[in-house]
């Protein structure tokens, strides 16, 4: 066969390797991979071996991928940046991220890709400050992926939003214009900090640079305004989207329930069943927020029924503990601390405080007894508990029992927060 003959195979079997592994065909692009590199006379090029090791690291193959990193050197195609960094990813994800860094290390010419490859793999590990230390000694100019990867990892945690979008700004500085992934990352920071503005602002960009349509964006954007209270932009968003995923409506339910419109967030529960989008978990918990705000025990109780019952979702100790708040609040104590004796899952400090609360309202002492206590052994050193413990005892007119409760707090060395006070005060 010629050589002519060889390099057509070669072309035709690349194509349906960069079929399989974009199909996540990740075992059949293997064989096909094993079969090429056996069969075919001429050099695999380098566009095969990064699709190959993708699928080494989707597999989670680390033996396969160091022999094809041997065959990779042997082909002197270490110096190629698309084989480098390739390389890179599969040993981060594979292998370690030491092992992957002392061959970024190792690497002749590092392009943008091999420089992201690894800022990435620091930045999904959540080493922000190393992800961060070398993008400081890039020695190529950054672009919007370099950026993104920082900018998720911000993203994902409460202390990191205001550096996220800190990051962002540095973004622009650079001259570097936001897209779709840019977006994506940095709309949660956006919402968790109430960044409306510079939600506005993605929002915006997004029409500008056509990508407003994206599902995924339309479904970050509803919950971003819907977390910051703007539900007129959320609804608006929500009724512009042509196909409305599970995303989009859990954000617009637990958008409305979280600002007081209860019966809103179950009449769009409603419509979303009617639509017939299965809800998740996630639905679920927002329509038992809603029930908690409006006071609709019995409903609140149903749901968690018809979750179980008819969808199969597992209800998860968030979904018990707002089953006990709405329980609480409307004064149904004891079928609150029945749920929390019977639930399935370990109840949370969370659904104990909730009970907590509502026997502090309602005057019920025994039940307070035996949620503070629980209290006590979930949480030793938290003084809240003890405090609110000894006041429902004062209220009841039993200062005895307050009183020794503040002593055994000191036994505990539990200490109240700065600028707190505790005082058990008799009636005259």
């Amino acid at each position: 066969m010629n050589s002519n003959s060889n390099f057509l195979r070669l072309l035709a079997y690349t194509k349906q390797l960069t079929s399989h592994v974009n199909q996540g065909r990740h075992e059949q692009a293997l064989s096909l991979f094993h079969h090429m590199h056996s069969s075919l006379a001429l050099p695999l090029d380098p566009f095969v071996f990064p699709l190959t090791l993708k699928s080494c690291s989707a597999l989670h193959r680390p033996l396969l991928g160091t022999s094809i990193h041997a065959h990779i050197a042997k082909s002197a195609l270490l110096a190629n940046p698309f084989v480098g960094s390739s390389l890179v990813d599969f040993y981060g994800k594979c292998v370690s991220l030491r092992s992957a860094r002392q061959l970024f290390d190792e690497i002749p010419l590092r392009n943008i890709v091999v420089w992201n490859s690894m800022i990435s793999l620091y930045a999904h590990s959540n080493d922000v400050p190393t992800a961060m230390s070398l993008f400081e000694s890039m020695d190529v100019a950054p672009n919007a992926s370099t950026f993104n990867s920082i900018i998720d990892s911000l993203s994902r945690f409460d202390s990191g939003s205001y550096r996220a979008i800190i990051f962002y700004r540095r973004m622009q500085s650079f001259g570097i214009k936001a897209n779709l992934i840019t977006a994506l990352a940095l709309l949660p920071g956006c919402a968790r900090v109430g960044a409306i503005k510079l939600i506005k602002e993605i929002h915006g960009s997004s029409l500008r640079n056509d990508i407003d349509q994206n599902p995924q964006l339309r479904s970050c954007l509803v919950e971003a305004y819907g977390q910051c209270g703007s539900l007129d932009y959320a609804h608006c968003i929500f009724q512009g989207m042509e196909e409305r995923d599970v995303v989009a409506w859990s954000s617009l339910i637990s958008a409305c329930a979280l600002h007081g419109e209860a019966r809103t967030a179950l009449e769009i529960f409603h419509e979303m069943e009617c639509d017939q989008v299965r809800p998740d978990g996630i639905t679920f918990l927002g329509v038992l927020k809603a029930c908690s705000h409006a006071g609709l025990a019995d409903e609140a109780k149903e749901y968690v029924a018809k979750m179980q019952e008819v969808y199969g979702v597992e209800a998860t100790s968030d979904h018990y503990s707002c089953l006990v708040d709405v329980l609480s609040r409307a004064g149904r104590l004891y079928e609150a601390y029945d749920v929390l004796t019977k639930m399935p899952v370990k109840a949370t400090a969370k659904a104990w405080g909730a009970l907590l609360g509502a026997c502090r309202t309602y005057g019920d002492v025994e039940l307070a007894e035996i949620a503070g206590r629980a209290l006590f052994d979930i949480e030793p050193n938290n003084a809240a508990n003890y405090v609110l413990l000894a006041r429902i005892y004062a209220s009841a007119g039993r200062y005895e029992e307050a009183l020794k409760l503040r002593r055994e707090m000191k036994e505990r060395q539990v200490k109240t927060a700065p600028g707190s006070s505790w005082g058990v005060t008799q009636k005259a």
